[in-house]
């Protein structure tokens, strides 16, 4: 999985007055959990937009003055209601040897069958929990969707994987194709070879009534 580096200093005093103090500066107030002992420091704001604001999935590696170094997660994050401004982040410490649970964005394959034959595909998973050793942890899940067919469903049992395990129920619909008025009533059959078939006089009587 790709990594973001934030370069950060510790905090001395975490106090109101310092916090805002930060704020005020364009700097963010941060805690790193998970270790011996939380780890409090502040980055500038604008370390955190590759971060943030992206549906990808990272880890990341905090830098801080004095040449400390951390592997971690995103944990939290708290916005400003109205401003949207950053107001606090929270992270959680992680160790190559110990197991992490994060949301992994799921990335589709394909122009599903029954789309192209007029049905409707409805994505209920943009992100699957996955569990995993860091170095495990998959930057997408792709889920191939070629061959759904209208009716069909794509069940999380279907993207298993060696390296890492889903925190979902196996009965867990990923996504599936939906029919619509416009769909083809034939998509459940092949329709290979179709024009070949010779019409039959039912056929030509069933055309002229309509």
């Amino acid at each position: 999985m790709k990594s973001i580096t934030i370069n950060g200093s510790q905090r001395e005093s975490v106090g109101k007055k310092s916090t805002k103090a930060l704020r005020n500066a364009g700097q963010v107030p941060c805690v790193l959990y998970g270790g011996d002992k939380a780890v409090h420091f502040s980055a500038a704001e604008l370390a955190f937009s590759k971060l943030v604001y992206t549906p990808n999935a990272h880890t990341v590696v905090i830098e801080l003055e004095g040449g400390d170094t951390y592997n971690a997660i995103l944990q939290d994050i708290q916005f400003h209601p109205v401003t949207d401004r950053i107001l606090h982040v929270d992270f959680y410490q992680v160790f190559e040897d110990k197991e992490i649970t994060m949301d992994i964005p799921v990335r589709y394959i394909g122009n599903p069958r029954g789309v192209r034959n007029g049905g409707v595909l409805r994505k209920n998973k943009r992100s699957l929990r996955v569990k995993a050793l860091p170095g495990n942890l998959p930057d997408y899940i792709d889920a191939d969707i070629e061959n759904l067919k209208i009716g069909n469903k794509l069940y999380i049992t279907k993207l298993e994987s060696e390296d890492y395990t889903f925190m979902h129920p196996d009965n867990t619909v990923v996504c599936l194709v939906r029919r619509s008025r416009a769909a083809v009533v034939e998509d459940d059959e092949d329709d290979e070879d179709a024009d070949d078939v010779p019409a039959t006089e039912t056929d030509d009587v069933a055309a002229v009534k309509e």
